[in-house]
């Protein structure tokens, strides 16, 4: 009987892994997407990304672009220097690898002084947490967060039944 139930507690603990290993996908301006009519500010606020999210910019390519950059070509938009990524598909997915502070910009003329461009602070992983986050875009990767709770849910049938 012990055997039994030292097994459905590893079982518990590795649906528990799973569950946080769940990244989210984030449609950077929601339905609107990396365009100069969106404040980014705002829009970053809403949601609180954790280490394995991914950024998605969509945007029409040669329009704009997406240029990762430090903290001070942030805050002055010249991309002379600074610059730590460039993405300019018009699809990018930006995986969110490390906590730290990330800071985006659209280096086409005017448009970072215009309001294209944000910092996300990401946290090193998915905890609990007792304020209520708001509710993800329909983009937002909850379809794939709903999918990875069922597979949880099966596998731990599975073993339930498999080791007890």
């Amino acid at each position: 009987m012990e055997d039994k139930i030292g097994r459905l507690i590893i079982l518990i603990m590795c649906c528990s892994i799973l569950k946080g290993a769940v990244s989210q996908v984030y449609s950077v301006g929601d339905e609107n997407g990396w365009s100069s009519e969106v404040d980014y500010g705002s829009w970053s606020e809403k949601y609180n990304f954790t280490v394995g999210d991914v950024l998605e910019f969509t945007y029409n390519k040669g329009q704009h672009n997406v240029f990762e950059v430090t903290e001070s070509t942030y805050r002055t938009c010249d991309a002379s220097s600074g610059v730590l990524a460039k993405y300019e598909s018009g699809d990018d997915k930006v995986e969110l690898t490390e906590s730290k502070k990330y800071w985006f910009i659209c280096n086409v003329n005017g448009h970072c002084l215009g309001g294209m461009r944000f910092g996300v602070d990401v946290k090193a992983g998915n905890t609990s947490s007792t304020n209520l986050d708001p509710t993800p875009s329909a983009n937002s990767g909850n379809a794939f967060d709903t999918w990875s709770l069922g597979l949880c849910i099966f596998a731990f049938q599975f073993l339930l039944r498999l080791f007890c």
